[in-house]
């Protein structure tokens, strides 16, 4: 056995035994070689079943709000800085959004997540619907609600958390040092401060990001960092697909074996978190996605994204009990 693939197995067993990585150890990892990343995905697996157990999470979202959002993030199909032709709506009605929810469940989801675009929630009447609906969505479906509203108050977090969701999701998209290549409206301290106040009001943060906006190994690495820093954990991470009309849509595609690296890394960094893979996979994993959740990853987010669809989720229960695992259950 050379010595790159004896320190993948010293560096596994010793997340195994409680202990932690380094910042240089993890920039190693995710600069295995090709020829050695079977074993990486492998060990990372280990990691996985030590601290996670066997079964998959699955989550669905619904674009409940589109397009015409102030913020310029570079990746984004929704903001009002880009010409997409990404669909403009307000918020959908209540029937709609329930009936995504029963579906969601149908497809084995146990969370299901109202993601609304622009800054914030300064409606206080849309507010008041999305409180309606969360209450609504818990005890006509029964399934866990989580939400991303972008800069929520104290006050909202609150109220939120009385209506019954489970968790805030609000990805920090990126390593703090590259953010502001990817956005310029909001930084990351403001990301921050949302993922505190959620924190503050009792609620759990499902925070990560998308790798392929143009950031270098070495800031994966930090974001995976600065996740573990604010105690996430719940990480959904998505791989860019270019946008037409956004300026990232000319940005290289990531290699699959380059992507499961990447995942894996995030699970020696953070063992016990619940990392999912989300957008953006279907077209850059491809035939491999299953090595996803042999590589160290314990969810998925099925159905389609924000603005563009994904695959039959009956095909990613398919895999999933192809690989012996078994799925999560609603915690009401």
């Amino acid at each position: 056995m050379d010595s790159a693939c004896a320190e993948i197995i010293k560096l596994a067993e010793k997340v195994m035994d409680g202990g932690e990585i380094t910042e240089e150890e993890a920039k190693k990892l995710i600069r295995t070689k090709d020829e050695d990343t079977m074993l990486l995905l492998a060990m990372a697996d280990k990691i996985r079943q030590k601290f996670n157990g066997n079964a998959v999470d699955f989550c669905a979202i619904i674009n409940a709000r589109s397009g015409h959002c102030q913020e310029n993030c570079k990746f984004c199909a929704q903001s009002g800085w880009y010409h997409t032709g990404a669909k403009v709506y307000r918020l959908l009605p209540e029937d709609e959004i329930l009936e995504a929810a029963k579906k969601a469940k149908a497809a084995g989801a146990v969370r299901f997540s109202l993601v609304t675009s622009g800054r914030n929630q300064d409606n206080p009447n849309e507010f008041e619907e999305i409180i309606d609906i969360v209450k609504k969505i818990r005890e006509q479906v029964g399934i866990e609600v989580c939400c991303s509203l972008g800069l929520i108050t104290k006050e909202q977090a609150i109220r939120l958390k009385e209506a019954g969701i489970t968790r805030i999701h609000c990805n920090i998209e990126t390593a703090p040092s590259y953010f502001p290549e990817v956005c310029s409206t909001h930084s990351m301290e403001d990301k921050e401060v949302i993922i505190r106040t959620a924190q503050e009001a009792g609620i759990r943060v499902c925070s990560g990001g998308i790798i392929g906006l143009g950031e270098s190994l070495d800031q994966r690495v930090e974001m995976a960092f600065k996740l573990k820093s604010m105690h996430i954990d719940s990480i959904p991470m998505n791989i860019l697909n270019p946008v037409k009309g956004t300026p990232f849509y000319t940005n290289r595609r990531l290699p699959p074996l380059e992507v499961l690296r990447t995942f894996a890394m995030f699970r020696f960094v953070l063992p016990k978190a619940l990392i999912r893979t989300a957008g953006g996979r279907e077209v850059n994993l491809r035939s491999l996605q299953a090595y996803a959740l042999t590589g160290g990853l314990n969810g998925i987010m099925v159905g389609g994204y924000l603005t563009t669809g994904g695959r039959d989720p009956k095909e990613d229960i398919r895999m999933t009990e192809d690989l012996g695992r078994s799925m999560t259950q609603p915690q009401l």
